[in-house]
């Protein structure tokens, strides 16, 4: 062997000994040392007892469209997921407050097909529920432009889920399933009415369902059209759940479309397929009709579901926003949770009139933990192989475009980008607080100016903040471009000094509501201000539509600038 050859054989072998990264210099790699979420909002600092108070949302951030089932002293909870992947985040509680992720429902490509659909198609108001007839748990949802409604199932949580069961007779979306005391089962969707009478008119569908050939039996029947009252044009009557209490059967749905005169309403009936009508009181959940000056304000509730403790007690798991401004809100839709009263044979979320509470007074929950609500500190020093649970993807992914190695997280520049309905090499998190901090350090040898990686805030593919490091005329930068109903902008930008050039980056967030700074820091050094009071309203669901909350995160691409 050459002198030369062995030296090098040489070197490499140290390097692997003292963990010394020659690759850091490899194109098209970013390797990330750790990320660092931190929440802060002043509603979460009030003091509460733990042993009979709690916060809402119980799960904060965008989880919205919440569904929940029990099995003995168990709950089980999911959420819509939209084109994240992988989709449906499934929780586990034994006291209906203190959530813990287990996992996700859809957590393998073969389940979830979600390439070039935006940002909020895809996953839609997933149901879950466990039938005892056969110890099946189902997940039932829609892949909105995509394989529409279907289902899954699976005996044992720990093992997966099955591949998608495809439910090609049951037309609209929201699906939820069923099971009657006599061994039936049911499917329910909002879907077409008779006649459209005007925007927003919709109806609700029942099919019978096989639970021994996963089949629809027959054809369905429209067992609700329109909403409570309608003489007065409701609208977007969708998110249907049927529940059995006392021989008799509740139809209860979303009415009035999921942003500010959102609702629940519900109707009975003595037999599963109608005639149904509405309940003495409605709606049972609303907060279109309160004033605007409230403090700790929710808007929004609505989207559902009930569930009973052991001990009889009924409990609402729902959707609510917390907006900082005029309906602005960059958290997205939250999962609350308050306990039922029945008045009249009506089952009563919240009285008329009467505000959202951030502290409910309760008893008997023994709580066990403050996440995943409250202020909390979140942090992935990527010590495992695989991802934490809180991390996702934007789409199924199509490449083997990052790995964990060594305390590092290593991503793949690829040549796709946020901005177009790919899946680029971006893992983020949910932004679950108005006012929070995150922040990484990271290492990055860019070639081009196509060429950057760092940290993203995204709500859609066109509206999002990237802080990222890349080449411009020539020269390394750190720069901040805000991207505005798909409309780049330059914010601000440094030089990295020459003896910096490849060293550590870190990079610093902190957003208050409507507002972002960012800050950096070259090798390690004190941190410097880059850009003060971005105005990052846009990252709201009133400004950038549809219906996916904020995600921060990080990000590396070959092709930025398409």
């Amino acid at each position: 062997m050459e002198p030369r050859v062995k030296n090098l054989v040489i070197l490499l072998v140290m390097a692997g000994m003292f963990n010394i990264h020659f690759s850091y210099s490899q194109p098209n790699k970013a390797y990330f040392d750790y990320f660092e979420y931190r929440g802060n909002d002043n509603s979460f600092k009030k003091k509460i007892n733990l042993a009979n108070q709690y916060f809402n949302p119980v799960v904060a951030g965008f989880y919205p469209d919440p569904s929940v089932c029990r099995k003995g002293e168990d709950y089980y909870l999911v959420n819509s997921s939209f084109s994240y992947y992988p989709g449906v985040p499934i929780w586990h509680s034994k006291d209906l407050v203190s959530w813990k992720q287990i996992g996700h429902v859809l957590d393998r490509p073969s389940q979830l097909k979600l390439n070039g659909l935006e940002l909020s198609d895809g996953i839609f108001a997933p149901t879950i529920r466990y039938n005892e007839a056969n110890n099946t748990f189902y997940m039932i949802c829609t892949v909105v432009n995509g394989i529409k409604n279907f289902l899954v199932k699976t005996n044992d949580l720990s093992k997966g889920w099955s591949e998608p069961i495809l439910l090609p007779e049951v037309r609209g979306i929201d699906p939820s399933i069923y099971f009657d005391d006599n061994g039936k089962a049911y499917i329910t969707n909002g879907g077409p009415p008779s006649v459209s009478k005007y925007k927003g008119y919709k109806a609700i569908w029942l099919y019978e369902y096989d639970t021994q050939t996963d089949k629809i039996v027959g054809k369905g029947k429209r067992i609700a059209e329109g909403g409570i009252d309608t003489t007065k044009h409701p609208t977007w009557l969708e998110g249907p759940h049927i529940y059995k209490v006392k021989n008799k059967y509740y139809l209860m749905c979303a009415e009035g479309g999921t942003e500010e005169g959102h609702s629940e309403v519900v109707f009975e009936s003595d037999k599963v397929d109608g005639a149904y009508k509405p309940c003495a009181i409605n709606p049972i959940l609303t907060q279109r009709d309160l004033v605007d000056k409230r403090s700790d304000k929710f808007t929004s509730t609505g989207h559902a579901d009930l569930v009973q403790t052991p001990q009889g007690e009924w409990y609402a798991v729902f959707l609510a926003t917390r907006p900082y401004g005029n309906d602005l809100y960059n958290t997205g839709r939250e999962t609350c949770l308050l306990p039922v009263t029945w008045k009249n044979n009506t089952p009563i979320i919240l009285d008329s009139g009467k505000a959202m509470p951030l502290i409910v007074n309760t008893t008997g929950l023994n709580r066990t933990a403050k996440r995943p609500t409250g202020n909390f500190i979140w942090r992935d020093d990527f010590t495992h192989t695989t991802l934490q649970q809180e991390w996702n993807m934007i789409r199924t992914p199509e490449d083997n475009w990052y790995s964990i190695s060594r305390g590092k997280l290593i991503l793949n520049a690829l040549e796709k980008s946020i901005y177009n309905k790919v899946n680029p090499a971006f893992l983020g998190r949910r932004q679950q607080h108005m006012t929070f901090s995150a922040k990484t350090t990271f290492a990055f040898a860019p070639k081009t100016n196509d060429e950057l990686a760092g940290m993203v805030l995204i709500q859609n593919e066109a509206n999002n903040i990237v802080v990222g490091k890349t080449m411009k005329n020539g020269k390394m930068v750190l720069l901040v471009e805000n991207r505005i109903k798909g409309i780049n902008s330059s914010v601000a930008a440094v030089e990295i000094p020459t003896r910096d050039v490849n060293a550590a980056i870190s990079i610093y967030l902190e957003v208050n509501k409507g507002t972002c700074d960012v800050y950096y820091s070259f090798n390690k050094q004190e941190r410097e201000l880059l850009a003060k009071q971005i105005d990052i309203k846009h990252l709201s669901s009133k400004e950038a539509g549809g219906f996916v909350g904020s995600y921060v995160g990080v990000y590396a691409t070959a092709n930025r600038m398409k």
